[in-house]
């Protein structure tokens, strides 16, 4: 049996899926309060004997948790967030969280993304603003006030991303672990007038991304070498009496 093409194989599938995650994240280098996307990889023991062989997973994919860089605009709808936490906002594809804090207000009051797509508060609700008042302040808490007075209050929350999560319009995620209102922590918090960059390091993941390229097509090469082998190992035992 050719252990060697199987384990091939396995390395080429996990070469694959790092090549896609490390593209991804190059494209979005620029992409505010987008979270680069990390894959772990896991040896795995065929039954094989008498010789073990080792396989490498196909990977499971995670999200990088260290914050992007702050950009100051001087925005009032423009807001970060400090510390490990999201904004939620509700999608036709449900409820997902986002770094992007680029809002706007529409005639009505309503305070959405860029897309259209409700900010919700810490009870899920739709924030609604006084869209005739004048100045807007949000404290680091998240609570908006407008002409003195407090009007609502952005919600933070945190969720669980070990279960997996899908992406949602690049730089929002909707993890598979329902997501938790922040409560009593004093490391997050809002930032009004900034915005979150990408996390990403664009020179670091082209690196990986020309390293990974050159080992799958180092694999291949070696794949095409041993089906030579076999094809002329066959032909040489065929022809012996």
């Amino acid at each position: 049996m050719q252990t060697g093409l199987y384990v091939a194989v396995s390395s080429q599938m996990a070469l694959e899926k790092r090549m896609n995650t490390l593209a991804d994240n190059v494209a979005n280098s620029s992409t505010v309060g987008f979270r680069s996307t990390e894959v772990k990889f896991n040896q795995v023991l065929g039954d094989t004997r008498p010789t073990k062989v080792s396989f490498v997973s196909e990977g499971k994919e995670f999200l990088n948790t260290n914050n992007g860089g702050l950009s100051q605009t001087g925005n009032q709808l423009d807001f970060a967030v400090k510390g490990d936490a999201w904004f939620q906002i509700e999608t036709p594809g449900g409820l997902a969280l986002t770094r992007d804090g680029r809002f706007t207000m529409t005639e009505t009051g309503d305070l959405v993304t860029l897309r259209g797509y409700p900010v919700l508060d810490a009870g899920g609700a739709p924030i609604q603003l006084n869209s005739q008042a004048s100045e807007i302040k949000v404290g680091a808490d998240g609570a908006i006030q407008q002409d003195g007075t407090q009007v609502a209050v952005l919600g933070l929350y945190e969720a669980n991303f070990a279960n997996g999560f899908a992406r949602h319009d690049n730089s929002a995620v909707i993890p598979n672990s329902a997501p938790e209102p922040v409560v009593d922590r004093f490391d997050v918090g809002v930032m009004q007038g900034y915005v979150e960059e990408s996390n990403v390091n664009p020179v670091q993941e082209m690196s990986q991304l020309i390293m990974v390229s050159r080992a799958f097509e180092n694999i291949s090469a070696l794949m095409r070498d041993s089906e030579t082998s076999l094809s002329e190992a066959i032909k040489t035992l065929g022809g012996s009496k």
